[in-house]
């Protein structure tokens, strides 16, 4: 696989820093039952980490010490993780907001019998991976037979009672582009989305994320192998909009690996970009114009650090990258982030 990260390094992206933490965002393992094409994160059935008890129990105590609002659980799978369901339960006793980034395949797989039903019993908010509403562009996408599966996942919710007129039960959709593209306008695809899912499946849903494919990792190096690496950051750079920083997840987000190290964001995460360590930030002028934060040579902060101090106004790092959450509408784990 090809790296990318020397490739965006270099950045003119300006300087950011951190509001008050409302979501901790963690991913519980990179493993995964499927194999995506556009994966940032490189999960497959063979990645072999995982979240352990230790790790888990301290997501707990951060919750409770920052007052977190929100537990945004990502993998791979994260359900894969046998903690998964204890950790749920526990941030939902906490009275903490809890989503679910399901690639809704899992709920079949072997050993996850009941899985639907729980996130149901715990009011946890599923947000489902579903790059089209054709059987072709996911299947070319995610592999064959993931459609089926994904159609039939999203009516077992539907029936269970997600996204039906008056349930609290709030399911979303998230599409991704096919190639070295941005995303259509949010608003028209999500009519899209609902018309022919509904037609043709009966399915409901309440909102569609449109997301930005990010050049790192395994979409990445396939721009690299294609040629198609410096072309896909043009277009991010000349698609950049300063109205989409007030909006970006860094803000008020942190990311958390599997083995509790700190990230500003899930894609710094699998760049290797860590939080930049409370006083070491290292400060550099790229082009003698803007400041940039980078993490100084093997800082890691850890979640254990949240729970002595809180990241407000902590600065965030940056790289070429950030384009893709800032181009056109705007990329983020809520969606877009202004309208067309």
């Amino acid at each position: 696989m090809h790296a990318t990260l020397p490739l965006l390094r270099q950045t003119d992206f300006p300087a950011l820093r951190r509001r008050p933490l409302e979501t901790l965002q963690v991913n519980l393992g990179y493993r995964c039952n499927q194999s995506c094409l556009h994966c940032h994160v490189n999960a497959g059935p063979n990645r072999t980490e995982m979240m352990d008890a230790d790790t888990l129990a301290l997501v707990r105590e951060v919750l409770v010490a920052r007052r977190i609002r929100t537990l945004d659980l990502t993998g791979g799978a994260p359900e894969l993780n046998e903690g998964f369901r204890a950790l749920v339960a526990d941030a939902r006793a906490l009275g903490v907001h809890v989503i679910d980034r399901c690639n809704l395949t899992i709920l079949f797989e072997p050993g996850h019998e009941g899985l639907a039903e729980f996130l149901a019993e715990q009011q946890v908010e599923v947000v489902a991976s579903m790059p089209c509403y054709s059987v072709k562009n996911v299947d070319q996408q995610r592999g064959s037979g993931v459609f089926d599966k994904s159609i039939a996942a999203l009516q077992k919710l539907n029936a269970l009672g997600y996204a039906q007129p008056g349930s609290s039960l709030v399911l979303k959709l998230v599409y991704n582009p096919q190639g070295p593209a941005l995303p259509p306008p949010q608003e028209a695809l999500e009519a899209d989305y609902r018309r022919e899912l509904f037609e043709h499946f009966g399915v409901r849903f309440d909102q569609l994320y449109t997301l930005a494919n990010m050049p790192i990792q395994r979409f990445g190096s396939t721009l690299v192998s294609k040629g198609q690496f410096q072309g896909y950051m043009q277009l991010l750079k000349d698609s950049y909009s300063r109205a989409n920083l007030e909006g970006v997840m860094c803000r008020n987000l942190v990311s958390v690996d599997w083995q509790g190290d700190l990230y500003d964001c899930d894609f710094n995460q699998q760049l290797g970009l860590p939080l930049p360590a409370a006083g070491a930030a290292l400060r550099r002028t790229v082009g003698g114009e803007r400041p940039h934060v980078l993490p100084v040579a093997g800082a890691r902060p850890h979640l254990r650090d949240l729970l002595a101090r809180a990241l407000d106004d902590d600065p965030i790092a940056v790289a070429d990258h950030c384009y893709g959450c800032t181009a056109g509408q705007g990329s983020s784990c809520g969606g877009a982030l202004k309208a067309a």
